[in-house]
């Protein structure tokens, strides 16, 4: 979920990485970019999972 929550942020707002690290912890820039990398690798991977995060994505810029 964090993983998620990180790659919503990156996706959804102009924030730097390491602003975004910053909410959710203090942490790194690297673990934010690494959130990103694996929640998109995991959407390419998985239909069902992509399918989910498109829907988050879709009601969080209503």
């Amino acid at each position: 979920p964090r993983q998620v929550a990180m790659y919503l942020a990156k996706q959804l707002t102009s924030r730097s990485l390491p602003e975004i690290g910053r909410k959710f912890g203090n942490r790194d820039h690297t673990t934010v970019m690494h959130a990103v990398a694996k929640v998109t690798e995991l959407m390419a991977a998985d239909t069902d999972f992509a399918q989910d995060v498109d829907l988050l994505k879709r009601i969080l810029t209503v």
